[in-house]
């Protein structure tokens, strides 16, 4: 695998809080979300056309829809979005108190499922929750961690891994693909906290989005770590890739043949210095790889 891929970003504005890439394959174009700036994000590269939504509140997430359009996660709950006439319904409203706690990562399992964790905001407690939205029906799946990150599932379906992003610490999860169900949940990497001593040139990051490829290997985003890492099945560390930004926030497959990496990036409360020294901070970064990624799935729910 190349150690120095060429990275590029794409030709738009950059994002305050860029989030939750997604590659569709019957549109052959990339959306993705901005979170505090309540913008969803499409991107056709075979044309270089850019298009972008504004909605009531924050966006966290997006998911393909079998039936058409998207599923989106806002604060206020899931709502079904058509980008051709920008029409938008709610389908369920928000499981949470909406003053403290929103929708954050989210992510579709083989059969259809979608499913999106939450983010405590105070992130004094473990307070924070995985949901799962299946047969038009909104359930809690599991609990106890501060922010919800990290979804993807290994090729075979049976291992779900999960992050709780302050606690530096990604889980796998045995799952049951025919009940939906998540079990024996362990520690599948750790990281070590940042020393408030040192300054961010000694700190490694915490994990944020991530995605796997077709191998079965996880790579995730690590926000302040200015960087992806590669862990294979097993939990062992492969490859460590320097991004020109402090803060990625998610990666995802995408292209005809699903060898593209996109990246998403922060640039939102950021020092002045590091986006001056990191101009790129906030954009959509994108390089070639050498194994591809899992095929997107659909959700299937109405």
């Amino acid at each position: 695998m190349d150690l120095h891929p060429t990275i590029g970003a794409l030709p738009v504005p950059a994002n305050l809080l860029g989030e939750s890439p997604l590659w569709h394959p019957q549109e052959q174009v990339l959306y993705w979300c901005d979170i505090p700036g309540r913008q969803l994000h499409r991107f056709d590269p075979a044309s270089q056309q850019h298009q972008q939504w504004q909605f009531h509140t924050e966006v966290a997430c997006c998911a393909a829809r079998a039936q058409s359009g998207l599923l989106l996660a806002l604060r206020d709950g899931l709502w079904h979005f058509n980008p051709t006439d920008d029409s938008r319904t709610q389908v369920s409203a928000a499981p949470y108190p909406q003053a403290t706690e929103r929708y954050n990562d989210g992510k579709v399992d083989a059969q259809g499922r979608f499913w999106s964790g939450t983010i405590h905001e105070p992130r004094d407690t473990p307070s924070a929750s995985l949901y799962r939205w299946a047969d038009g029906q909104l359930q809690r799946a599991a609990g106890d961690i501060t922010v919800s990150n990290g979804l993807a599932w290994s090729p075979s379906g049976r291992t779900l891994y999960w992050a709780d992003t302050p606690a530096h610490v990604i889980y796998a999860c045995d799952f049951d693909a025919q009940q939906g169900s998540l079990s024996h949940r362990r520690p599948f990497a750790r990281f070590t906290p940042r020393d408030p001593a040192k300054d961010l040139a000694h700190y490694g990051g915490r994990p944020d989005g991530a995605t796997v490829d077709a191998e079965g290997c996880y790579w995730v985003a690590m926000f302040e770590g200015g960087c992806l890492q590669r862990f294979t099945p097993q939990g062992e560390l492969l490859q460590i890739l320097p991004l020109p930004v402090r803060c990625p926030t998610m990666p995802c497959f995408g292209g005809p043949d699903l060898r593209t990496l996109f990246i998403t990036t922060s640039r939102e409360k950021r020092p002045a210095q590091e986006l001056a020294d990191m101009p790129l901070s906030g954009q959509v970064l994108h390089l070639r790889v050498a194994v591809p990624g899992l095929a997107t799935h659909f959700v299937n729910s109405p």
